[in-house]
């Protein structure tokens, strides 16, 4: 959102956006590392901290790019290298610090808890996600509203993020709880390099020799692959303008010209009641009926619901109404679908090295946003928004073959 307000062509900006869940794919790599350096509780105070440094350096360094270059929507991303390097270090510090969460959840619940906390578990992940999309937007609109200088309002944004996270640190660092299960698996001064790189070793293997282990990592891969398209493309497609013309063989405009404040009350406040709602009815109805029993229904409450921005990139309504009432259907249909990923990945997961072997799977999950993410603007800037949401909704198709295959196994 910021870059596409900023002015940055739609396959830059998937483009290089993408590259921040790198953090993700690799943190399979190091994920043993946290689970015998240290507890999950200092990884997670240590690493809020360290956000909160970023985005403060994120608020005092943002460029200012021309209003002519914002207009023309032609802002060149290398004028934001400086931005996109801050965003690389906190994904890692982000993807470290997921790691240490997974695994700090894990420890603190036996599995009939997991299983009925996963829903709201995925909901405040997911509520994360929508923060950023809602309400920090809806700052930014505000700030645009009030002075009219778009670089500042986003200035303002990040800042109001640093904000946050130091409270976050701050909170944490006194009240966050100390299972008694999280502990470091072993002190890496007492340990050689070989003992160390053994136990490494070992973590990737038994992931790997699992049971069932490509069938699983399918599963991460398909399971959400229409979602990986939409995500990229949804907010830039609500505030694009709606007259759409032609450029150097590329398609600009065609979306809903909604203003960053309108996004930021359509995502923040309406999105996320209906969010909540089904992340939270989606883990009740999961602990009751059990994972495979509930994997079908889950599958069509991800998937379908995405067919709502083909409606509205075809018929381009001006009625907030009917706008707020597709993302909201769109929004708990995630919530609710998302439930079943999480808890698989945690099924799949159990075991001696379960926080390492949840991140790779996490790893994998990564992996499924970032194939479709690195070509989804070039795909909209040729055929279209419709077109392309058209295209991306196909992929569904993929979600119910895996699914078919996993729930004969399960």
């Amino acid at each position: 959102m910021l870059f596409a307000k900023m002015g940055v062509p739609n396959d830059q900006l998937a483009f290089f956006t993408t590259l921040l869940y790198f953090p993700w794919f690799l943190k399979g790599l190091w994920s043993p590392f946290v689970d015998i350096f240290r507890t999950k509780r200092w990884w997670i105070i240590t690493m809020q901290a360290l956000i909160a440094v970023l985005c403060i350096l994120l608020t005092v360094s943002l460029p200012h790019p021309s209003s002519e270059l914002i207009v023309s929507k032609s802002t060149p991303v290398s004028l934001f290298t400086f931005t996109l390097i801050l965003f690389i270090i906190a994904a890692f510090a982000s993807a470290t610090h997921d790691i240490a969460a997974d695994g700090y959840y894990m420890l603190a619940h036996d599995s009939t808890s997991q299983a009925a906390f996963v829903g709201i578990r995925s909901t405040f992940y997911r509520i994360a996600a929508v923060f950023a999309t809602g309400a920090l937007v809806y700052i930014a609109g505000y700030v645009e509203n009030k002075t009219g200088n778009i670089p500042l309002s986003w200035q303002v944004t990040l800042g109001t993020t640093a904000v946050l996270m130091v409270c976050f640190t701050l909170y944490h660092s006194f009240f966050l709880p100390r299972p008694a299960e999280d502990r470091a698996r072993g002190s890496i001064a007492k340990k050689s390099g070989q003992e160390i790189g053994r136990e490494l070793k070992e973590a990737f293997a038994t992931f790997f020799t699992k049971p069932g282990v490509w069938l699983a990592v399918g599963f991460m891969l398909l399971y959400r692959l229409s979602e990986g398209f939409l995500v990229k493309l949804s907010a830039p497609f609500l505030v694009d303008a709606r007259e759409s013309f032609v450029r150097e063989g590329q398609i600009i405009g065609g979306g809903l010209g909604l203003s960053t404040e309108m996004v930021g009350l359509l995502y923040g406040a309406i999105g996320v009641i209906f969010l909540l709602a089904g992340g939270i009815i989606g883990g009740r109805y999961i602990a009751r009926h059990g994972l495979k029993r509930s994997l079908w229904l889950m599958a069509a409450a991800l998937t379908l619901p995405s067919f709502v921005y083909c409606y509205l990139s075809m018929a381009q309504p001006e009625s907030l109404w009917i706008i707020g009432t597709a993302i909201s259907f769109e929004q708990f249909g995630y919530g609710f679908g998302f439930t079943a990923y999480m808890l698989y990945m945690m099924h799949f997961s159990e075991g001696e090295y379960k926080t390492s072997h949840y991140a790779i799977c996490t790893a994998f999950m990564a992996l499924s946003m970032m194939i479709p993410g690195f070509v989804a603007g070039a795909i909209e800037m040729a055929v279209g928004y419709s077109a392309f949401f058209w295209i991306a909704n196909a992929c569904s198709i993929t979600t119910f073959v895996i699914t078919y295959f996993v729930y004969r196994r399960l």
